[in-house]
Parts: C-alpha cells; structure tokens; sequence
C-alpha cells in the first residue's frame, strides 16, 4: 500500500463559511467546470464542479495536451503517485492529438470489470476540486447524477481527497450517500447498491487501500441532495443512510434533467410534459423540516432571490446565467451564437420527454447544427461508446448486461429492450462532451454533434452582452 507523501498531502480544507445566497448549478458535462466553480466562490458564491463524465473529461484534456498544465500540476499532489504516472503515459499528448485523430476512450465499464473507470474517475474528480480551490479558501462543492451509479464511488472519494465542502446529487433518490460520505471519511470502505432491472442490486464497494491509498479521516462534505417535491425531501431527512445538511429544490423550468409530472403523464400541444399544482413543492412543509433548502428553477433574477428568501429559503441555484458566463465551460461559439440570438428575439426551449436515455424529461435548447434539430438527428450514426447512462438489466442466463435505448435500434432489442422505447433517444454522453469542446471524432472525421440544455428563463440573457464574467452575474444576484 502506498503511504502519503508529507509533500501530497490533500489541500488544506476550506475556512468554515456562512451557507451560501447563491449555488452555482452543477452543469454538466464540464461546464460547470474548475475555472467557474473557483471564480463563483472567490465571489462568496458556492461553486459548484461537476463531476459527469469526469474521467473522460480528464483524459480527453490530457490527449490535447493539457493546455496550461493545470491537471499535471495538480495531480502532482495525488497521494499516489503511480497511478498518476500510469494515466499521464497512457494518455498524455505534448502536442496534443493530429487534427481530425479520434480521442483514446477506456473501454467500457460492466458491474466486473470497472477498475479503468474508476482510477480515472478518481483522478478526474481529485484534479476538478483542487483546481476549483487553488488560490483562495472559501468552499466549493461536487454535483453528481445519482443515474451514473457506477462512478459515483471513486468520484465522492476523489472530492474528499481534495477537500471538497458540499456535495449536491440530483437524477434519482441517492438514499444511500450520506452513509458512504460518513464511510470514506471515515478512512473507511464503502459500499453502493447498484440497481439491476428484473434482479437485486448488485454491491459495489469501494476501498481506497485496493488503489494504493491510505485510509485516512477526511472532512465529511455537506450533503444536499436535489429534490422536486417536499414528501421526497421528508423521506430522505428521515430514511437516508445518514445525515443530509439540506436540499436543492428544484423546479420543472430548471436546466437539463427535470423530474416527471407526479401521476399520467400528460403533454401539451407541443409535446411537453404537462406538469400542475401537485409538482410544486410546499415550502412550509420544507420549512417544517428544520434544514436550509434552495430554490432552483427560473429564480436567477435579483428578485428571484429576494422571493426565495421571502419564503423562508436560504437562497437560490442559478444555471443557465452561469452557463453562458465567460468562465464556464461551454464552448466559446456556443455562447456567442446564443447570446447573438437572445438579443434579437426569444430562443425555445422544448422539455423532451424523450430525448434521454434516463427517461427523465430533458431541457432542449433549439439550435440549428445539434441534435435538437430532425435533420442533425437522422444523420447521426447511433452509437453508445461512453456507456454513462446505460441501465444495468439481469439477462436470461442470469448474468449482468447493459443496454441504452441511445444505441444502435437493433443492439437495444437484442438485450431484451422494446424498440419503441428508442425513439426520439439521443445520446446525451457525446453530445454534452461535444457542448463543451471534447467532441468524439466519427466516421468520415465528423465531430459528434452536441445538444444544448437550458433552463426556461434563457430569455434572459438578452440583457447580457458577450463576455460578461460570473462575477457580474453575482453582482446583479445582489448575494
């Protein structure tokens, strides 16, 4: 087992801070990346990295040459020193890679064959936070999809290792965080359920000491699971497998993945999910609860936060004015296309009950060249190389497979799937990669095309001229 070096020891954890007004919204993948997260909370914001995909995230930046050394850097205070110099032979490019050559992918992962995927996670996760808190001490935290069960375990642990405060899962009921956030920082193995349609969940455990760690105590993150409704929230402070230190509550005008309508699902004459009184969480009930909670969804506005506070809120998560904000990860033509386009007139944002593969709704923004429009769409060859969002299903033969209704049509049926559950499916992995700079080279050497997600108030950034930074976003919060 490999000890800790006295010149690698994790960064030195954050002063302790009053609760934050303003969460900047874990966007992903990577646009919510280090440069933001730092920025927000050296502005007295909560800064938020995202940790989606954040193995490939992490690879794909060393392949083009870890522009400014920033992730060489960091990963030299890795307490394994070994597994840093694995990754960085195997994926490292000095000059980056040749125009038009595909980016090296690790192989994907299955319920016995992970360990790739998870030293990657864990570098990846380690190397965001401690980018995201160099310079300054105020906090920062992790948002993960409770959806991508397999890499949620070395990801908590790389944010431990890295001094993460605050950790914020939305995309399913993560009943069983706080309990593995109290085992690893502990210095303690910890263990996840993962779900396996038509079987029991399968146990995954994660053991630094099985990745040349020590087991050390680390500071245990404050967890803020993301909730639609007041009686989830109830459950969780009440059933959870530990504490939760409060909740993000979310709104169905919200960015990226919303929760379901409660009851049928309904659709409105365009196709969207019809969603009523009972979506709305009671914030008396909240208040009842006795924890802090914020509110997300179309409250980004100066009296947005006033309202939220008004109804006994600790204050607001903002997305989409931190998504276009100079510092954040999305590719450079994205924001200036739809900055250029908001100050003539409104852009659409459709809530696809399709789009998908989770078969949560999912915020589209209508931008000709992505996946949102029907031509782009057809064009595209399905493929499922990424595997994030795959769902884990007991075969016939009593094994483990995988399967996304994102894949190719006829591979989906042959696992078992129904054909009609493929239609109008896209895949969200390349797709939000491609959003933030990374995108997959295919047949032909055309770029994956992305797929813009907003929140419903994008018409909003008609009063922000290109460029503006999230210290200006933060400033008109008034937080």
């Amino acid at each position: 087992m490999t000890t800790l070096p006295a010149s690698a020891a994790a960064p030195a954890l954050p002063v302790p801070a009053p609760l934050p007004r303003i969460i900047q919204g874990g966007m992903g993948i990577a646009v919510s990346d280090w440069q933001l997260a730092r920025t927000v909370s050296q502005h007295g914001g909560l800064g938020v990295v995202s940790g989606t995909g954040i193995d490939t995230v992490l690879l794909r930046r060393l392949q083009d040459g870890d522009p400014g050394g920033h992730l060489r850097r960091v990963l030299a205070t890795f307490p394994n020193p070994l597994l840093v110099q694995a990754c960085l032979g195997r994926f490292f490019r000095p000059g980056g890679r040749a125009p038009g050559e595909p980016y090296a992918r690790l192989p994907l992962p299955s319920a016995g064959r992970y360990r790739d995927a998870w030293e990657m996670t864990l570098l990846g996760a380690y190397a965001e936070v401690a980018l995201a808190r160099e310079g300054h001490a105020q906090p920062v935290g992790l948002n993960l999809l409770t959806k991508l069960q397999l890499h949620t375990l070395p990801a908590l642990y790389g944010a431990l290792l890295a001094g993460v405060d605050t950790v914020i899962m939305g995309a399913g009921i993560p009943r069983d965080i706080p309990g593995i956030l109290d085992a690893l920082a502990a210095g303690q193995p910890a263990t996840l359920r993962l779900d396996v349609r038509g079987g029991e969940a399968l146990p995954l455990t994660f053991d630094p000491a099985d990745l040349g760690l020590p087991r050390v105590p680390l500071a245990r993150p404050r967890f803020y699971p993301v909730v639609s409704s007041h009686v989830l929230a109830g459950v969780l402070a009440k059933k959870a497998s530990g504490a939760v230190q409060g909740f993000i509550v979310e709104g169905p005008s919200a960015g990226g993945h919303n929760a379901p309508p409660r009851g049928p699902l309904t659709l409105d004459g365009q196709g969207q999910p019809v969603y009523g009184e009972r979506d709305a969480a009671d914030l008396g009930a909240m208040r009842a609860l006795g924890l802090p909670f914020w509110l997300a969804g179309g409250y980004g506005t100066a009296a947005g936060l006033q309202a939220a506070l008004a109804a006994g809120a600790t204050g607001i998560q903002v997305g989409t004015l931190f998504a276009f904000a100079q510092e954040s990860g999305l590719r450079a033509d994205l924001k200036a296309d739809v900055l250029a386009r908001a100050a003539q007139g409104p852009l659409a944002v459709f809530t696809d009950p399709q789009a998908s593969p989770t078969g949560f709704p999912f915020k589209v923004v209508a931008l000709p060249g992505t996946l949102a429009q029907p031509e782009v769409y057809a064009a595209r060859t399905r493929v499922c190389d990424l595997g994030y969002l795959r769902e884990a299903y007991r075969t016939e033969q009593g094994g483990v497979g995988w399967r996304c209704p994102a894949e190719p049509v006829a591979a989906y049926v042959a696992k078992g799937g129904e054909a009609a559950s493929t239609q109008g499916r896209k895949c969200l992995c390349n797709a939000l990669l491609a959003d933030a700079g990374y995108a997959q080279v295919g047949r032909g050497a055309q770029p994956e095309p992305g797929l813009l997600t907003s929140g419903d108030d994008l018409g909003a950034l008609r009063d922000w001229a290109p460029g503006y930074r999230a210290a200006d976003v933060l400033r008109l919060l008034g937080s």
